[in-house]
């Protein structure tokens, strides 16, 4: 979830398309809270009533979830306008409608739709359960992260070591066709149940990239997550820090290990490349590990109510930094990348990050299903809104596709150069 052509494709904001167990197909949650199932199972929740007054005890409990979903948003949604319109309208719209779940849903999600804003969504029982169990599940699929931007099927980032990164696929590829059906009109869930299927069977995606078209017959395997990594580099005085996405709830005991092994490194590359976010706590206590005073991050409601996270006194890593950003870096990425760079712990190289600075809280409805609501927009410490927009790097270093077959990181070269020529003495 890294730049459109950058070396380490990887793992939301959209999650990996997987079999069982993962994230659902949305754009990478930066999360802050997760929903808890109860009953529920991958095939879905108990939400068919029974027994002589089934009928009607469906209905009640259809209209009850699509109540519930309207009362979270009207209370929680970032837009007190509601897109300019009048939310209550929808309170009562779709009465006597709605006779069982599946006319619920249709119902939620066309009053979601209305918000226009991509990262709000209603979820099936189904949807809600791979969500909520791909931080510790075993994961199929082919790898990727996939958005709806311009009524195109997007590739956001792909997962490393995947299937859809072994197959070349990109940041910013479109996908038009999957297995023949053409994407146009298509939602990101459906798309996501087309990509999906059991292991080792094949999808054929139609991708154009620019002005070519061209066929990915890829194999569906297990996804093997990985939040933290490293690996050697040429210049033994500097340490690299693959961070490839935010969502674990070990990364930080990762990171602390690694960051122990490299003690007597000279100076660190971070890598946040094709890093879709995650978990907001995660980026805020990483950006406390390198900064000793500032602020983190600004967190404001539609109350424009404003909270900010500060750095504390002291920090784990004091040595000089650089931080690799693309096209695939975003959420709880852009919140690390934005507070190591308003207050100059970091250089960042490398391309404009992605630009998502919203939050979204996962409510949990009363059958299973749930809604992903953007409840605030958050703001670097120098009081820039980075939505839409993304990050721009201090230094910008493209990365070609031709980098890429060609095994060059143009990026990761110019990190080390820059380290060597600013802090480091000549070897």
């Amino acid at each position: 979830m890294n730049k459109p052509g950058s070396p380490i494709l990887k793992y939301w904001q959209i999650p990996p398309l997987f079999k069982r167990g993962g994230i659902s197909p949305f754009i990478g949650l930066l999360l802050l809270t997760f929903g808890l199932l109860s009953g529920c199972t991958l095939s879905g929740c108990g939400d068919q009533a029974s027994g002589p007054d089934g009928a009607g005890n469906q209905q009640a409990v259809a209209n009850n979830i699509y109540d519930e979903a309207w009362n979270m948003i009207n209370q929680e949604y970032v837009d007190g306008s509601f897109n300019g319109q009048d939310w209550g309208e929808w309170r009562n719209r779709f009465r006597g409608v709605i006779k069982d779940p599946d006319d619920a849903y249709v119902a939620i999600g066309t009053m979601v739709a209305s918000l226009n804003d991509e990262y709000t969504r209603f979820l099936r029982p189904r949807d809600m359960s791979e969500q909520t169990m791909s931080i510790d599940s075993k994961l199929y699929g082919v790898g990727i992260q996939i958005s709806m931007r311009d009524n195109k099927l997007m590739v956001l980032a792909t997962i490393e070591d995947t299937p859809a990164e072994k197959a070349g696929l990109m940041p910013k590829d479109v996908i038009t066709h999957i297995d023949g059906h053409e994407t146009a009109g298509m939602s990101v869930e459906d798309a996501a149940d087309k990509i999906r299927g059991e292991k080792d069977t094949f999808v054929t995606l139609t991708v154009k990239r620019g002005k070519q078209e061209f066929e990915k017959r890829i194999q569906r395997g297990e996804i093997k997550l990985k939040s933290v990594f490293t690996k050697p580099l040429d210049d033994k005085r500097i340490g690299y820090i693959r961070l490839s996405s935010f969502i674990s709830e070990t990364m930080l005991n990762e990171l602390d290990d690694i960051m122990r092994k490299m003690q007597d490194k000279q100076a660190l590359i971070i890598d946040l490349r094709g890093n879709y976010g995650g978990l907001f706590s995660n980026a805020v206590e990483i950006a406390d590990k390198f900064l000793d005073h500032g602020d983190i991050v600004s967190i404001v409601n539609r109350e424009k109510d404003r909270r900010v996270y500060e750095a504390h006194t002291g920090m784990d890593y004091q040595k000089p930094l650089v931080v690799l950003i693309d096209g695939g870096s975003a959420s709880a990425s852009e919140i690390l990348s934005g507070a190591l760079k308003d207050n100059h712990r970091a250089t960042l190289i490398g391309s404009q990050s992605f630009g998502k600075g919203l939050v979204q809280k996962i409510n949990t409805l009363s059958n299973g299903s749930g809604l992903n609501i953007t409840i605030s927009k958050y703001l670097t410490p120098n009081g820039t809104d980075i939505n839409k927009k993304g990050i721009e790097p201090n230094i910008k270093v493209s990365y070609t596709e031709e980098d890429f077959r060609a095994h060059r990181d143009p990026q990761l070269e110019r990190a080390v150069k820059y380290l060597e020529s600013q802090y480091l003495a000549s070897k």
